[in-house]
């Protein structure tokens, strides 16, 4: 068997997850003709590029957060916590275009994953420091 299998996925369903936003940006500069370097112009154009960037700066925590709680408590629940957060992005995504003023709930969703990730590292790496 495979060591950190679950954890895995959802770095790779992250990827995933950044590469679609990454095209969602490029369709809507294309649609509403934003040339780059641009970042303003459209207000749909704007609620993409700020999905893309939001989650991008969310990923720079989630991703040691996942790794460090699968390597010091365990595959499976960082497994389910990476996949919780995705479905918080996605949610995140959805709402913010159509209405940022609804976006609150995916972004609950994913800080919350983001946050109990840490908590469980930093608890694994006290156990594993003190041998408890």
């Amino acid at each position: 068997m495979q060591p950190y299998l679950f954890t895995c996925f959802v770095v790779l369903l992250t990827v995933f997850l950044m590469l679609g936003l990454m095209l969602n940006v490029g369709r809507a500069r294309a649609i509403y003709q934003i040339k780059a370097p641009a970042t303003l112009g459209h207000e749909v154009f704007e609620r993409a590029f700020r999905v893309q960037q939001n989650t991008l700066e969310s990923v720079i925590m989630f991703l040691p957060a996942l790794c460090l709680y699968a390597l010091l408590i365990g595959d499976k629940g960082a497994g389910i916590a990476g996949c919780i957060w995705i479905i918080g992005r996605l949610w995140y995504a959805v709402a913010y275009q159509r209405d940022p003023a609804k976006r609150g709930m995916g972004f609950m969703i994913s800080f919350l994953m983001i946050v109990g990730l840490w908590i469980g590292a930093t608890y694994g790496l006290f156990l594993q420091y003190f041998k408890v």
